[in-house]
C-alpha cells in the first residue's frame, strides 16, 4: 500500500513543478538533493545552479541547503530539477519593480568580460564598459568581486536582457549635488575652485562639480592677452561669486576680485613726494592719465605739465609715452592721485641755474670794474 502510495506521489510530480529539497551531495558537475515525498533522487546539473557560469557546483552550494527547485524532467531513477528557473523567476520579479521605479541598489560584480561586467542578480546583468562609469576607463580588471551600486536601464525577459548602469546613479548623485550647490550660492561668496578649461574668452572653474565663468576680464586688475597667461588647467583657485542664473545654470565668478586691489596700500606704495615711472594712457583737455602702478592711475593736471603754457596736452605729450612725475597728493579712500612733471622738470632748470650763475656773476664783476675805472679817468 505505501510502495503504491509512494509510486503516485513520484508519478504525480510534473515538469515546471515547485518542490522544496536538500542537498546531500555535491559533486564536481553535479548536485544531489533529496526531495521529500520522492524516493527518486533529485539531480541539479551544474548548468542549472546559477544564471552565471560555474566552474565547481561547490562555488554555488554546499550540504545541507535547503533550496527551491524547479522540476525539469521526470525520469525512473531521478528528477532533474533546476536551481536557476526558480532564482530566476523570483528575480525578474524583483527586478521589474526596480525598473520601474528606477530604484538603486547595490550588487557585487562577479566577472569582467570583454565589453564590460557581469552581474548575479538571479539572472545575468551586464554593465556595458560605456556605462560604467562618467570617465573613460582603460582596464576593469580590479571591479572584480567590487560592489557598486546599480539602475536597470533596460529588461526584456523574454529575450533575457537585463542591462545595468552604474554611470547613471553617478550622474544622478552629480544631477543632485549640483542642483543643490545651485540653490545654495550667493553673489559675493568666495570658494574655493579648481580650473577646468581655459578659453579665449576666460577660464571654467569648477566650484564642487559645477563650473562656472571667469571672464578674461576678471582674471586680473591688469590687462591680460591670453587666459592661459595667468592661469593655468588644474591650478587651484580662489573665486568670488558675482552672479547665479539658476534657470541656465550659469555662474559668473571672478579671481580679480579676491585679489588685493590696485588701490590698496596706495599710500605706502606712493606716498606724497615720490617720484615714479609712468606711462600716459589718455589725454583729456584739462590734463594726461599717467599709469603708476597696474591698475592706478593718476591725474597730471595741464597746468602741472610743463612750465611754459600749454592749449593742450597733446602739444607736449602723447599716448602710451614713459614719463617720470612726482606725487603731489594721494587719497587711497577716493582713488585719486594728483602728479607732476612740471616739478620735476623744475628741478633740472635749478640745476642748470646754479651751474650758469658763476658766469653771470662774472659778467657783473667786469661792468664793475670797468665802470670804476671810466670813473677815475675823469678824474
Amino acid at each position: 500500500m505505501t510502495e503504491d502510495m509512494n509510486q503516485f506521489e513520484v508519478n504525480n510530480f510534473e515538469v515546471g513543478d515547485r518542490v522544496t529539497g536538500q542537498v546531500t551531495k555535491v559533486e564536481e558537475k553535479q548536485v544531489l538533493v533529496a526531495v521529500p515525498a520522492s524516493k527518486l533522487d533529485g539531480i541539479i546539473p551544474i548548468s542549472e545552479l546559477s544564471s552565471l557560469h560555474v566552474e565547481k557546483a561547490s562555488d554555488a552550494v554546499a550540504e545541507g541547503d535547503e533550496l527551491e527547485l524547479e522540476v525539469l524532467k521526470v525520469e525512473e531513477e531521478a528528477l532533474i530539477l533546476s536551481k536557476r528557473k526558480v532564482d530566476a523567476e523570483k528575480a525578474w520579479e524583483n527586478l521589474e519593480d526596480k525598473f520601474r521605479t528606477g530604484e538603486v541598489f547595490e550588487a557585487e560584480v562577479k566577472d569582467v568580460v570583454k565589453g564590460g561586467l557581469v552581474v548575479d542578480l538571479g539572472v545575468r546583468g551586464f554593465v556595458p564598459a560605456s556605462l560604467v562609469e562618467s570617465f573613460f576607463v582603460e582596464d576593469f580588471a580590479d571591479y572584480k568581486g567590487k560592489q557598486l551600486s546599480f539602475k536597470i536601464v533596460e529588461l526584456e525577459k523574454e529575450k533575457n536582457r537585463l542591462i545595468l548602469s552604474h554611470r547613471a546613479v553617478v550622474e544622478e548623485e552629480k544631477g543632485k549635488q549640483k542642483q543643490s550647490l545651485l540653490d545654495s550660492l550667493q553673489t559675493g561668496q568666495v570658494l574655493e575652485g579648481t580650473v577646468q578649461r581655459i578659453t579665449d574668452f576666460g577660464a571654467f572653474v569648477d566650484i564642487g562639480g559645477i563650473d562656472g565663468l571667469v571672464h578674461i576680464s576678471q582674471l586680473s586688475y591688469e590687462h591680460v592677452e591670453k587666459p592661459s597667461d595667468v592661469v593655468a588647467e588644474g591650478q587651484n583657485v580662489q573665486v568670488k561669486v558675482l552672479n547665479v542664473d539658476r534657470d541656465n545654470e550659469r555662474i559668473s565668478l571672478s579671481i580679480k576680485e579676491t585679489l588685493p586691489g590696485p588701490w590698496d596700500s596706495i599710500s605706502d606704495k606712493a606716498p606724497k613726494g615720490s617720484v615714479l615711472d609712468g606711462t600716459v594712457k589718455r589725454l583729456v583737455s584739462y590734463g594726461a592719465f599717467v599709469e603708476v602702478f597696474p591698475g592706478v592711475e593718476g591725474l597730471v593736471h595741464i597746468s602741472q605739465i610743463a612750465h611754459k603754457h600749454i592749449g593742450t596736452p597733446h602739444e607736449v605729450l602723447e599716448e602710451g609715452q614713459q614719463v617720470k612725475v612726482k606725487v603731489l597728493d594721494v587719497n587711497e579712500k577716493e582713488q585719486r592721485l594728483s602728479l607732476s612733471i612740471k616739478e620735476l622738470l623744475e628741478k633740472e632748470s635749478d640745476e642748470n641755474f646754479d651751474y650758469e650763475l658763476p658766469e653771470e656773476t662774472k659778467g657783473f664783476q667786469l661792468g664793475e670794474m670797468i665802470g670804476d675805472k671810466l670813473k677815475n679817468l675823469k678824474k
